[in-house]
């Protein structure tokens, strides 16, 4: 039960030194995610489907 704490407090160490390097990785594939939704809205409006 002490190793899983101690490695829970490792993890926890880890995370809390690079928390604002996971809200900037994050930021950015949001920011790819909305620019990939737009692109796609946009292309669709101007170019609709036929429908064959």
């Amino acid at each position: 039960m002490e190793m899983i704490h101690n490695g829970y407090r490792g993890l926890s160490l880890i995370v809390n030194l690079n928390r604002d390097s996971l809200f900037f990785v994050g930021t950015i594939v949001v920011g790819l995610l909305a620019g990939a939704f737009l692109g796609q809205a946009i292309v669709g409006a101007l170019h609709p489907p036929t429908g064959f």
